[in-house]
């Protein structure tokens, strides 16, 4: 019988597995999909001599977590590539924002756009070379991050302090407008800041468009060497190492509770799978309360609060595989990893009002990755391996372009979405779209199907709006990973710190785990759990 069972093998659930067994326990990780990885996997999908990632590619919050670090993953092999520029946001009028590792090429770029704003990005770069540390020990620490938010406010009150805390509430529209003369560092922050779902409006959109631009100037947003599957597979060699077993193609179907305890799990083949001191969930908030587990052992609060959590935007992604490099009307962009597409801070304005009207937006603004620009092995010399994602709504009541999208995502609104995407290309690379030799279109309900987390597309577990983060994260409650059932733990991005392949949830549940005092005999439930999991291996009733 393992000591902990882990429901998901993502990043998170894998870096949970990982710490659990470097404190000696014994782990299974269950795994619904036929390989490991979540959201973080690629293929030869679109063409057998192109790497293509699924899901998610570029990883400065994996390059600047202390979590992943304490992990020593180079020591399984993990490789990190980067372009030779970060991000690139380029004009129709030929000019281009850019975010560089190294400083002074950011800052070069954006004095194109006012005098001033070279220097005005510097000061907002000094002001994160001193608070970073503990900003970043605050984001990964179980909350609430006591230690880290008591250096932080003596570090605040030389930097600014009340000033700078305002600063990171405001709207990010309102900050590029206070701190930049020209549209260049503002487009960097409201571009970061639509990484996720916060609209130029949105308050606090200022503070995360600020923390995401400063993590590309420090880290970079680096890549895998040879897909981004390379990290989950580093996880993977690192657990098995340590004693860890995972099964895939097994879907968790109930977690079961006896005395208010999670003792276990039932896989939908009616396995079950006890365990000894914990259960640890990397699934959605909605797929575990009134999911996995039963209504019935749920506080009611929680079951009310859990009618008004709100998921992230959809997601729309295509994948291509194109026959040379992009031809951008901005030269600039050519060198960069990561692409923005829009025509100013007002569009992005104009496509996140779009979708807050539940209409799928007519000029949508694309997030492109240029994966060869940024790992050379990802396709033949002279290619490009690329992809571009957008946004839409999680319900759909209407159109704003001309192709009477609904949200069904049939065959037919799937192709026109796509050439809605690759028409907004076009006009900033003219020549585009007689460069792809294939291309695979992944809409919402595909990217569901793929991974049961990443529901309607969303990528961050739920909303990262401000009323859904810190303490309101899932629920209004303590930000904790610790649930009403005891020994059962929230592991996902619905979690505290929320979205994107840190491995901090993971990392929280893993901690909570290991603090908890249950004994270690065996409590009833659990002996007739084992009984019965002992009789189906010898009945040939399980896998």
């Amino acid at each position: 019988m393992p000591e902990a069972v882990v429901i998901g093998a993502g990043p998170n659930g894998l870096v949970a597995a990982n710490l659990l067994a470097d404190a000696g326990w014994s782990v299974e990780v269950l795994e619904e999909q036929a390989e490991p990885g979540g959201a973080v996997r690629h293929d030869h999908g679109v063409h057998p001599d192109y790497v293509s990632d699924l899901f998610s590619s570029f990883y400065p919050l994996a390059a600047a977590s202390p979590v992943l670090a304490a992990l020593k993953l180079e020591r399984e092999g993990l490789r990190w590539s980067h372009a030779p520029y970060v991000l690139a946001h380029p004009l129709p009028d030929g000019r281009c924002a850019l975010l560089g590792r190294n400083i002074d090429d950011t800052a070069a770029a954006l004095s194109g756009f006012g005098a001033a704003d070279g220097d005005a990005w510097r000061e907002l770069y000094r002001v994160w070379e001193r608070l970073s540390p503990d900003i970043v020990d605050a984001l990964f620490t179980p909350f609430p991050p006591v230690r880290a938010t008591a250096r932080l406010a003596v570090r605040l009150r030389g930097a600014g302090g009340l000033r700078l805390a305002r600063s990171m509430l405001l709207p990010v529209r309102r900050l590029g407008e206070e701190e930049f003369e020209g549209e260049g560092g503002r487009l960097l922050l409201a571009g970061n800041a639509l990484h996720a779902d916060l609209a130029p409006e949105a308050a606090g959109s200022g503070g995360f468009g600020w923390v995401m631009s400063m993590l590309g100037q420090t880290h970079g947003f680096p890549v895998p060497t040879g897909g981004s599957g390379a990290l989950t597979q580093a996880l993977v060699h690192r657990l098995r190492a340590r004693g860890g077993v995972i099964r895939c193609g097994e879907r968790v179907s109930r977690v079961v509770v006896h005395g208010g305890r999670a003792v276990g799990v039932q896989t939908a083949d009616g396995e079950t799978v006890p365990a000894r001191r914990a259960v640890l969930a990397d699934v959605s908030v909605p797929a575990l309360y009134g999911g996995l587990v039963d209504e019935s052992h749920l506080p009611g609060q929680l079951l009310a609060d859990l009618r008004r959590f709100q998921w992230d935007f959809a997601t729309f992604k295509v994948d291509w595989a194109l026959s040379g490099p992009i031809p951008w009307n901005a030269a600039p962009a050519s060198l960069a990893g990561t692409v923005h597409l829009a025509d100013g801070v007002d569009d992005l304005s104009r496509f996140a009002a779009q979708i807050a009207l539940r209409r799928v937006p007519d000029r949508p603004f694309l997030l492109f990755g240029q994966m060869t620009t940024a790992d050379p092995s990802r396709s033949p010399l002279g290619t490009e391996s690329a992809w571009a994602y957008t946004h839409v709504p999680q319900e759909v009541t209407g159109d704003a372009g001309d192709d009477g999208l609904c949200g069904t995502w049939d065959e037919r609104e799937q192709e026109a979405m796509a050439d809605r995407m690759e028409a907004q290309v076009e006009r900033y690379a003219p020549g585009f779209r007689a460069l792809i030799r294939a291309r695979r279109i992944l809409a919402p309900p595909t990217l569901q199907s793929l991974d049961a987390n990443l529901h309607g597309g969303a990528l961050n577990g739920g909303t990262t709006a401000l009323h859904q983060q810190l303490v309101f994260r899932p629920v209004p409650g303590t930000g904790r990973p610790e649930t009403p059932v005891k020994h059962l733990f929230l592991a996902s991005a619905g979690a505290h710190p929320g979205g994107g392949v840190h491995g901090g949830p993971g990392a929280n549940a893993a901690r909570a785990a290991l603090r908890g005092r249950r004994p270690t005999g065996l409590t009833a439930a659990q002996r007739i759990l084992a009984h019965h999991d002992r009789k189906g291996a010898r009945t040939g009733h399980t896998p």
